[in-house]
């Protein structure tokens, strides 16, 4: 009987994210309606059960969805971003909306709980053989995974991409922050495809959705992007942050297409299903 190795992959620091949420909220462009759309038909959620959206920043997930579950749990480990969607959930009026600190390795809930839990950029991040083997535990039986991911403004070939590339980088030298991500950081995924981890868990029937939406970024926007990012927060700018501005508005500025950089940024949502019970 072959066996299955589990492989946790290399460890984040739990901080990464402190002190971005307000940037985090405001310049992450959001997922496409497109997206949820096809999430929730996929998922065939009822309408009166429970999501989970672990690992949830700001809640760029816990929103759009919510409207199609009697209850829904936002969680994540760092206290500025649950407080951030504690805010939104009051001035929305979205009582079914919980906000709690936790890990996703050490969250507490009832088997067969969820009918839908969704993870945003996030996955590669956690312990995934534990998590999955959580989620799969937490989730009903018939019950949906989904994986969704974005690329960010710096992912592409264009010449301000580059250049943007360029930039963040030449930045995290300065500051010596090119540590701050672990350097292998996708080996264990190039090794262990997600897919791969879901499997072992107990997961069927994975499939992936693709979506591209046209956004325009202006400099500003752009700034306030990579302060929301782990590798450049605005705690790791300091006091440099007045000089990233200008170093990101001197390099991009003349690639500017009438003010604006224009992305293609893609989406994409991978769903896996708990197996109805026998």
């Amino acid at each position: 009987m072959a066996v299955t190795t589990r492989d946790e992959g290399p460890r984040f620091a739990r901080d990464l994210y402190r002190g971005t949420a307000y940037y985090y909220d405001r310049y992450r462009p959001p997922y496409p309606e497109a997206m949820t759309g096809w999430l929730i038909e996929r998922a065939e959620v009822s309408g009166h059960g429970r999501l989970l959206d672990l690992a949830c920043g700001t809640g760029q997930l816990t929103f759009p969805l919510r409207r199609w579950f009697a209850e829904a749990w936002a969680v994540d480990r760092e206290p500025d971003m649950v407080e951030a969607v504690r805010a939104k959930a009051a001035a929305q009026a979205a009582g079914i909306v919980r906000a709690i600190v936790a890990d996703a390795e050490t969250l507490d809930a009832e088997p067969d709980y969820f009918e839908l839990a969704v993870i945003g950029n996030a996955f590669h991040r956690l312990e995934r053989d534990r998590v999955a083997d959580r989620l799969f535990r937490w989730l009903r039986p018939g019950g949906s995974l989904a994986l969704c991911w974005s690329l960010g403004p710096q992912a592409g070939d264009g010449a301000w991409q580059c250049a943007l590339a360029d930039l963040l980088g030449r930045w995290q030298r300065t500051l010596g922050a090119e540590h701050r991500v672990p350097a292998n950081w996708d080996e264990s995924r190039r090794l262990r495809p997600d897919q791969q981890v879901l499997s072992a868990a107990g997961f069927t029937g994975t499939e992936r959705q693709e979506f591209t939406v046209e956004h325009q970024w202006s400099l500003p926007e752009l700034a306030g992007f990579v302060r929301s990012t782990s590798f450049l927060p605005d705690s790791v700018l300091g006091g440099q942050g007045a000089a990233f501005d200008a170093d990101l508005a001197a390099s991009l500025g003349p690639l500017a297409d009438g003010g604006a950089f224009r992305q293609a940024v893609s989406f994409a949502c991978e769903l896996a299903r708990k197996p109805l019970a026998d």
